[in-house]
């Protein structure tokens, strides 16, 4: 199933592109030529976006026909073979620098979620994304998440209150910001998590003595710290740490006992799959 409002960004983004005409492919190609290209791998990882790639070529132009052969979520290697795609040649060229952005950005964002996710193997930890992602395309950054095996955090500002720095400085406290957010909520017949950050062991005891909402954040712990408040914390709210996670550390957050690691990264810094559309000989 598509994403929330894809259908929308697919719209938009054709309109971006085209304009008031692909001048190029108009001029050159015959209104009834027809032919097939092939969607090409050229990098190893994850491939994500064959599912958003069809939604592209169904909205352009229904009459376009793909042929998958390797489904979201695969490991692929140079010279493998996505997909088939054949139909009107004039529409196979519009939609190709669409369909090739988007996948692209998506495997990128797949391939580096599955490395954190096989460096937290045998841990039980989980790895998030953030809301650092590009703006206009985070249902679909967090789609090639999901694609690359790691887990959703909230998706905006609507879907979860989170406590953090700022938030509990500008409050006057961790506690004065758990209590003005519950009675918010209560106010507002919400019902929301809430998510408190933590910068030491101080303000973990506050939230603890505090409690009413669902996760701790321990936000740039060193290593000794962090296994100290997962141990005060004891089970009671799931923990997530976060600042400075790489692929380098996260085992090491991990096995000091978090439930979650969230790594903006997966979608701030991630490369892009080098992928090619290639016309079928």
């Amino acid at each position: 199933m598509l994403p929330e409002g894809t259908e929308d960004l697919i719209e938009r983004a054709l309109r971006e592109d085209i304009g008031n005409g692909d001048h190029t492919s108009l001029s050159t190609i015959p209104a009834e030529a027809h032919g097939g290209a092939r969607l090409l791998v050229k990098g190893t990882g994850v491939l994500a976006g064959v599912e958003l790639a069809e939604a592209i070529c169904k909205r352009f132009d229904p009459g376009l026909k793909l042929r998958v052969l390797i489904q979201d979520g695969a490991q692929v290697v140079p010279n493998d073979v996505a997909f088939t795609i054949t139909g009107s040649s004039r529409s196979i060229l519009i939609v190709e620098r669409l369909v090739l952005n988007f996948m692209q950005r998506m495997s990128g964002i797949a391939t580096l979620t599955r490395r954190f996710v096989h460096e937290l193997e045998g841990t039980g930890c989980r790895v998030l994304d953030t809301r650092k992602t590009t703006p206009t395309l985070r249902s679909i950054e967090k789609w090639a998440v999901r694609i690359g095996g790691g887990t959703n955090h909230r998706h905006g500002l609507y879907d979860m209150v989170m406590i953090k720095d700022n938030h509990a400085d500008f409050a006057g406290g961790i506690p004065q910001a758990i209590r003005a957010a519950k009675a918010y909520l209560a106010g507002q017949a919400l019902e929301l998590p809430i998510e408190v950050e933590t910068r030491n062991l101080k303000e973990v005891e506050q939230v603890l003595t505090e409690g009413g909402i669902q996760r701790i954040m321990l936000d740039n712990y060193g290593f000794d710290d962090l296994r100290k408040a997962v141990e005060r914390i004891g089970g009671r709210f799931p923990t997530e740490a976060s600042g400075g996670i790489t692929l380098e550390n996260a085992r090491q957050y991990a096995l000091c006992g978090v439930d979650f690691i969230s790594v903006g990264a997966l979608t701030h810094s991630a490369g892009s799959m080098d992928l090619s559309l290639k016309a079928l000989s």
